[in-house]
């Protein structure tokens, strides 16, 4: 898709992986509707993007696990004539044992709103003549991890809605991506996942080059990225020799336990 002039939809936008992307899809001169819960974090990121790269950017404050507030977004989204291009990148992790986990919070975060937004956006989206939904998943959405066992659960369903709407859109105009990073460097990791992913050799990326290579997916129309090696490699491995995989994690079994129970309130 040729970014130039496109209307942009960004969920997750005052995230750090979201300002990344903000910037850089401006910088491709798309128009943005940034969309996230903190308003004055949408503010300051809003006034930066017009400093850098003038447009008319929006935001938008919401909680699109709220049902009346999705229907707010629409109404906002229709006043602006549509958008071209729907990125779901908000999201939330918790690293922890089985008991540890929040389940309900990161399966409606990370699964059920993006699946009710696309729902609710995709009417206006086929009303274009070309349009694209981009689902910015997760390595862990292809990969089992020990101690993210809800963040897995969720990205596994996103990569699930992912491949069927696809499908189910193949014969449209809308076309459907799925973006898969591995660790990157923001808040979302817990000083426990940082540590931990030090003591395990397990590199992570900076926001701006996983925004880099999502901008590129997008303006490439590529159906499905995975960043980092050997991530990369694990995915393949897992979906069709998965016992390597189990080898492998078990021998770090007990430095994620370890890192899990310290990481408990």
């Amino acid at each position: 898709m040729e970014l130039r002039g496109k209307t942009v939809l960004l969920t997750g936008a005052s995230g750090g992986i979201g300002q990344a992307i903000a910037l850089q899809l401006a910088a491709a001169g798309a128009r943005l509707v940034l969309v996230a819960r903190n308003t004055a974090r949408l503010a300051t990121l809003q006034a930066e993007l017009v400093a850098k790269h003038p447009a008319d950017h929006q935001i938008f404050s919401a909680d699109l696990t709220n049902a009346q507030e999705r229907q707010d977004l629409l109404a906002f989204v229709r006043d602006l004539q549509g958008i071209d291009l729907l990125i779901n990148n908000a999201g939330i992790s918790q690293f922890g044992l089985v008991a540890q986990q929040d389940y309900a919070t990161q399966l409606s975060t990370n699964l059920l709103m993006p699946m009710l937004l696309t729902q609710t956006l995709l009417p206006e989206l086929q009303r274009k003549s070309a349009a694209m939904i981009v689902n910015v998943g997760s390595a862990f959405g292809s990969i089992g991890y020990p101690g993210f066992t809800g963040y897995s659960a969720s990205k596994f369903g996103l990569r699930g809605f992912t491949e069927a709407l696809k499908r189910e859109l193949s014969d449209s105009a809308v076309q459907v991506l799925y973006f898969a990073p591995r660790a990157t460097d923001t808040s979302i990791n817990s000083d426990a996942v940082v540590a931990m992913n030090r003591e395990l050799g397990n590199q992570s990326d900076s926001p701006a080059l996983v925004a880099a290579a999502l901008v590129q997916q997008i303006q490439q129309n590529q159906a499905r990225r995975f960043i980092g090696w050997p991530e990369q490699l694990f995915v393949r491995v897992n979906a069709v020799l998965p016992g390597i995989v189990d080898k492998a994690l078990a021998a770090k079994l007990a430095v994620i336990r370890r890192y899990a129970q310290l990481s408990q309130p």
